[in-house]
């Protein structure tokens, strides 16, 4: 297929760019505490530049130090002393033909004490349902000051060399609470009809105006509809942007959601792919400057379709470049099947965001993205022959690192197909994607030389007769079950056999075990008009899902009337159903067809110790030291085959 729309060139304002292809501003975790951006930024940047984007746009970056939004530590550009590091990263994206742009953010009142050292800011007192927190609300004087801070920030931006800068009136921050009716209750000139609620964004779009000059590109972006009750929807948001196509802005960005609605700004797997096209095509009707299009474009093909059809001018994958930023160069080369995934699981990436034992986000399928700098695929200085034994996940992305540095790799997997539990991941509804990151990794591993043999089980023998410099276990996990009376009964049934298809389940099922695996067994079986109960230990089910993926999950699952019984301990396991305590209270439980067992994982690591003697080198990876999750095996593959 050729893509010639996606490698056009197209003009905002003054500024060409070379391409179709936008990064757009996420969070990364990667500024200093006090707001300047560091050399993992600089390398970040670079990269995707050098992978082929045309437009990059820098993460939300505060006005001023009361409007940090960020979980970790926001970017600022509120005072001059910012310019030389901005002015670093620009210079290192010019040398790649990119055009790059910056993000001019104040979050109001979707941010807390603790990140700004005093009370949000906002419109009006009404508090985020998320942050929880009441805001002061914003003098009419203290309005236009902001106005000046804006403006001040844009001038510090083109002087850093940035092409252009993007206004961030989306995701319910402050210009976005002055334009909506859901968080503008003022009745100044500022708030109380649409003309006076959109004072604030246009005042600005002046202000940086008069301060960068005519000539300089202004971005604007918005939710086309904010997914709340009293938000905009996307009429209301025509509306918008004709105002700032007049006001003065050169290009539309058109997200979606406020913090009330997050599901819908990071949107998992169980969204379609280009979920939010028809608001940008919706915007496009209304204006005649550039559209630019978000929400999981994950794929050329529909990328190219989106042009070509005029739904937008412009498509923005931003977590697509989180996990491939080359992606550009491979669609460019033809290379297609080379292009690494995002398969919108948010576990790196909105996961990271949120977890406040990591540094930064990354990538489930690529755990290089953000750490470039750090992690690097360098030629071995020695080849050496290595035996990586699992196919799954880790074992994958094992193999094909360790070939492409130009060792001599052999993957062995017991079973006749490849992808482990990883592969079985993929069968509940909304997983589908996970196939995808399986794909890639196999034909990165065919490309760089990987001889995979499959329903080959690895022994003691077998090592001894290759004589590996290397073997890298990664046999993974297997399903946990505990000694629990009763619960040896051949009747019963493990979850991964009932998702393979091994097994048939009656039409009154009980899943015991309400983790990852058992809710997502439930949502397969409801799918299938199953009757289905869940009991679980803990006070949640789905407790290690991510928010957003969370959110629809539970939305399926109370569709299909699937039950809970959480804080409940299994004490016995009877034919039918089950004994258990809650509440320091004896309960019984019983009637079904089917009972599925859910409940957990052990690792599965049978040769290190029969072979750590035998061979020069092992190491073991994922679930085979203890049983976790793909994005951790996937992570300690890349670490140890990138130092082997």
């Amino acid at each position: 297929m050729r893509f010639s729309m996606l490698f056009s060139p197209i003009k905002i304002g003054t500024m060409e760019v070379k391409n179709r292809f936008v990064v757009p501003p996420m969070a990364t975790g990667l500024a200093r505490p006090d707001g300047s951006p560091t050399d993992a930024h600089v390398t970040y940047f670079a990269t995707r530049a050098k992978g082929g984007y045309g437009l990059l746009i820098v993460e939300a970056t505060a006005v001023d130090p009361l409007g940090k939004g960020s979980p970790w530590d926001e970017p600022g550009i509120w005072d001059d002393s910012f310019i030389p590091a901005w002015k670093k990263i620009v210079d290192e994206v010019h040398k790649y033909g990119a055009k790059i742009a910056i993000q001019l953010h104040h979050a109001g009142r979707q941010t807390t004490h603790d990140k700004i050292n005093g009370q949000p800011v906002a419109p009006s007192p009404i508090p985020c349902p998320i942050e929880r927190e009441i805001p002061r609300e914003l003098t009419t004087e203290e309005v236009y000051e902001l106005i000046e801070k804006f403006g001040d920030a844009a001038r510090r931006a083109r002087d850093a060399g940035f092409d252009a800068v993007e206004v961030h009136g989306a995701h319910g921050y402050l210009i976005a609470q002055f334009m909506s009716p859901y968080t503008n209750k003022r009745i100044d000139e500022f708030g109380g009809d649409f003309m006076s609620r959109m004072k604030f964004p246009v005042e600005i779009v002046k202000n940086i105006r008069k301060k960068v000059g005519n000539g300089y590109p202004i971005i604007f972006r918005l939710s086309g509809d904010e997914k709340v009750v009293g938000g905009r929807n996307i009429d209301d948001s025509r509306a918008v942007a004709r105002v700032m196509e007049e006001a003065g802005v050169d290009a539309i960005h058109v997200s979606a959601g406020v913090y009330a609605s997050t599901q819908y700004i990071i949107a998992p797997a169980a969204m379609p792919p280009g979920f939010n096209v028809y608001a940008a095509e919706e915007i496009k009707k209304a204006v005649k400057i550039p559209v630019i299009a978000v929400g999981r474009i994950n794929d050329p093909v529909l990328a190219e379709d989106i042009l070509e059809t005029g739904k937008a001018d412009m498509v923005a994958m931003g977590r697509e470049s989180l996990a491939d930023p080359e992606l550009p160069n491979k669609v460019a080369a033809g290379a297609i099947d080379e292009i690494s995934p995002c398969i919108g699981c948010m576990q790196a990436c909105a996961g990271y965001l949120f977890d406040p034992d990591q540094p930064h986000i990354s990538c489930l399928v690529n755990p290089f993205a953000c750490r470039e700098g750090e992690l690097k695929i360098e030629k071995a200085e020695k080849p050496k022959k290595i035996m990586v034994v699992g196919g799954g996940p880790g074992g994958l992305e094992a193999a094909w690192i360790l070939a492409k540095r130009g060792h001599i790799v052999t993957l062995y997997e017991k079973e006749n197909v490849l992808g482990g539990q990883y592969r079985i991941g993929a069968i509940p509804p909304a997983k589908q994607d996970i196939l995808k990151a399986l794909r890639y990794y196999i034909t990165m591993g065919k490309k760089y030389g990987v001889n995979y043999r499959l329903g080959v089980e690895v022994t003691e023998d077998l090592i001894e007769r290759e004589k590996p410099d290397v073997v890298v276990l990664a046999t993974g996990g297997v399903p946990l079950v505990p000694n629990i009376k009763g619960i040896d009964n051949p009747r019963f049934v493990k979850a991964v056999d009932v998702l393979e298809g091994k097994k048939e389940v009656g039409m009154n099922v009980l899943i015991v075990g309400g983790g990852m695996v058992g809710a997502e067994t439930a949502d397969f079986l409801g799918e299938h008009h199953h009757n289905v109960t869940i009991i679980e230990m803990l006070p949640e089910i789905a407790r290690g899902e991510q928010d957003a993926v969370k959110y629809f999950l539970m939305k399926r699952l109370n569709k299909y009337g699937v039950k809970t019984i959480t804080n409940a301990v299994v004490k016995e396991f009877l034919d039918d159903g089950v004994i258990y305590e809650k509440d320091e209270k004896i309960e019984k439980l019983t009637g079904f067809d089917t009972i599925v067992l859910a409940m957990g994982a052990v690792a599965y690591n049978p040769l290190e110790q029969r072979i750590k003697d035998k061979v020069p080198e092992v190491y073991i990876v994922g679930d085979a030291v203890r049983a976790r999750d793909a994005l951790v095996a996937i992570e300690e593959a890349a670490r140890m085959a990138v130092k082997v």
